[in-house]
């Protein structure tokens, strides 16, 4: 088989089940008596190590089984959850990831992972993970776990024949076994030892099912273990020596089968069943008292099945670029349409634009995925620090279905890391000085995305020790990023932005300014990459809020189209308020400003031919002028152009690497006729 060409669907599938595991981990770890959120972590172990042995990565595997052997005693009530034990699954999902990050860079997704599977091992066999112990000790110490007789669960499912065989048999005096038996990881013949177990077990009674089957043992289908179910007279020790004696076996596990054990694992079983069918359901753990216990807990809801197929990224942007094409090619033919005036033409033209509009709904939804994505890894992330920092914090997430375009997906997610780091290591306070300033003890992180028009908002809010303005001010004259005089004039917000300037982004200001401040210019610069903002408020004492705004889309946009003399521009629509005619009388003076009275609010005008250095020949004084109302944020401007040509949705073109930095202009299009408009940047030009 060649297994490259499922390279791609092992690592996705991989990342997500390690996903869940995370996921599960955090739900376990507020509910640590509910053994169906176990159940889920166990799935998606068993799963990915069955995918990792099926592509070859052994270590991948063997960690995953090593995990999925504590999950499995955690599921049995062998050992109770506590967070020593979470701590060590976590880290081995951490191991996990890497691994398969290794695999996604090209690498072999070989890893040391020696000390985790140590403490795997110890948590298997009951001991303390922070009791260290000799070799000989351990190794002892799982001899005696290995041969310990489960009397509270069984492994295998059986039909009514094969449950009857068993329980008449006990009737009569046989004793009815469930044979766990694992061989030794450097096992090199184990069909072989299968063979020499069965041979055992086959002269000491009778041999009713084993799981894998028979087959599947002699062709070596299984991975260490395998499970048998007995009929005999021997007993449960004289068993378990006889088959001890075989080479390579590592470990053997007699259950005593009984109706009991029949009911509950019938219990188990059944909710399985049910889980399968509905994929909506809450599994319940075995025993029957646990049954109502966990019925009063929210279930644990599973994602409805869909009929999906994966696509590569690379071949929706080629479906992109090639239907911004036509895009450029719908705005010539309107042109054309226009022009000749042909009555056939148009209504084709006009049909034409319509399946064009639900195309690019399409095009356009295809690329959207939900915040999700990103948002997911938070939560561990967040565990993590709070515990090596020793704080308490609660982060709450909000919105994360928000969907937002994939280009932007893959973007925004280390300046979010980058935020949210900085919120939990800086902003909350710890435990003891958050009680002395009369908060409580555990601190709020919250992560929030919504829409708002063409825009996607992700906020980072903490209710920790904010910015100290003094401080800030302080540096940033010190820095020479302002000067005493101007710095009088600012306000709490400047203030507070100042902190995104890259004077900022030095290990000594980590330790004046509270912390803020950390490498949070290239948090700044990647957003304004993607066509968006950030700002920051924030109250001493009290918290901060960084918001984010992001654009939609990055490719297709709805514009105003305007002509100041023979150029035309575009104006997005997400900014525009409305259009209005002033007269000449209509426009005041204002600290050497020229402004209008807007609806009761003075908005100060913008003439665009000064700004984009519009030649003018000759100049002629009009008593009316075009205004384009403009927003950014709470502030309004009026744009001044000559006329208005009209709304229409474009294409935005970068500018390319040889005009960078152009004021005000954030990209071009190709019109219609085949000129070039420049898209005004709005809110470069209220800054």
């Amino acid at each position: 088989m060649e297994l490259n060409q499922y390279l791609e669907m092992f690592i996705e599938e991989s990342k997500e089940h390690l996903q869940s595991c995370s996921d599960n981990l955090l739900q376990l770890e507020k509910n640590p008596d509910d053994l169906a959120i176990v159940n889920e972590i166990f799935r998606s172990a068993h799963t990915l190590k069955g995918m990792s042995a099926t592509m070859g990565y052994e270590d991948l595997a063997d960690l995953t089984h090593k995990m999925e052997n504590v999950l499995d005693a955690i599921r049995n009530e062998k050992i109770q959850v506590n967070a020593e034990i979470l701590d060590v699954v976590f880290e081995s999902v951490d191991h996990l990831e890497e691994m398969v990050m290794s695999i996604a860079g090209g690498g072999d997704g070989k890893k040391d992972v020696s000390q985790t599977v140590e403490k795997l091992k110890r948590i298997e066999s009951g001991e303390s993970i922070q009791q260290e112990s000799t070799p000989s000790e351990t190794a002892a110490a799982e001899v005696a776990a290995s041969t310990t007789v489960l009397e509270n669960a069984l492994q295998l499912q059986y039909d009514d024949f094969e449950k009857t065989v068993l329980l008449q048999s006990t009737e009569q005096g046989y004793n009815a076994f469930e044979v766990s038996v694992t061989l030794m990881d450097s096992c090199l013949l184990k069909a072989a030892r299968v063979y020499m177990v069965f041979d055992i077990l086959e002269k000491n009674g009778d041999v009713v099912k084993s799981s894998p089957t028979v087959d599947k043992l002699e062709e070596e289908q299984f991975d260490q273990d395998f499970k048998v179910a007995l009929i005999t007279q021997t007993d449960a020790d004289e068993l378990r020596s006889k088959i001890l004696k075989v080479s390579e076996v590592d470990s053997v596990t007699i259950t005593q089968i009984s109706e009991d054990l029949f009911v509950q694992s019938a219990v188990v079983e059944s909710e399985e069943v049910i889980e399968l069918a509905a994929e909506d359901v809450t599994v319940v753990p075995n025993a029957e008292a646990k049954k109502e216990e966990t019925s009063q807990k929210p279930s644990t809801t599973k994602h409805a099945a869909s009929k999906t197929i994966r696509v590569s990224i690379e071949r929706l942007d080629i479906l992109m670029n090639l239907f911004e094409e036509l895009v450029i090619d719908r705005g010539r033919l309107q042109s054309i349409a226009t022009e000749v005036n042909h009555s056939e033409l148009n209504e084709t033209v006009e049909r034409m634009s319509r399946t064009m509009g639900d195309l690019q709904n399409i095009v356009l939804t295809m690329r959207m995925i939900p915040i999700e994505t990103v948002f997911n890894r938070f939560p561990k992330m967040v565990r993590t620090l709070s515990r090596d920092l020793k704080k308490k914090i609660n982060l709450e997430i909000l919105g994360a279905e928000t969907e937002l375009d994939r280009t932007v997906i893959d973007e925004i997610g280390d300046p979010l890391v980058h935020l949210i780091r900085n919120s939990v290591d800086h902003g909350i306070e710890s435990p003891e000085v958050r009680r002395a300033n009369g908060k409580p003890e555990e601190g709020n992180v919250t992560l929030r995305a919504y829409h708002s028009g063409n825009y996607v908002f992700i906020e980072i809010e903490d209710d920790g020790a904010g910015i100290n303005r003094e401080r800030v001010l302080k540096k940033a004259i010190s820095k020479g990023i302002v000067t005493k005089e101007s710095a009088l004039s600012m306000s709490d917000k400047q203030i507070n932005e100042l902190i995104l300037a890259s004077g900022f982004s030095t290990a000594e200001v980590i330790s004046d300014i509270s912390g803020r401040g950390v490498g949070l210019d290239v948090v700044k610069t990647t957003i304004e990459s993607l066509g968006g903002n950030i700002s920051i408020e924030s109250t001493e004492g009290v918290g901060s809020i960084f918001s984010i705004q992001l654009p939609l889309t990055l490719s297709i946009i709805s514009v105003m189209l305007v002509e100041i003399e023979q150029e035309i521009y575009a104006i997005p629509l997400s900014s525009i308020i409305e259009t209005s005619i002033i007269k000449n009388s209509d426009i005041l003076n204002a600290h050497n400003q020229k402004v209008i009275d807007f609806r009761g609010k003075v908005v100060p005008l913008i003439f665009l031919d000064e700004i984009f250095d519009v030649p003018r020949t000759p100049k002629q004084e009009d008593e009316y002028h075009s205004v384009v109302i403009v927003r950014k944020g709470d502030k309004l401007a009026g744009l001044v152009v000559d006329t208005f040509i009209g709304q229409q949705e474009i294409v935005l073109k970068s500018l390319g690497n040889y005009l960078t930095n152009i004021f005000a202009i954030s990209g071009a299009t190709i019109l219609g006729n085949g000129k070039v408009a420049l898209i005004v940047d709005c809110n470069a030009l209220m800054k």
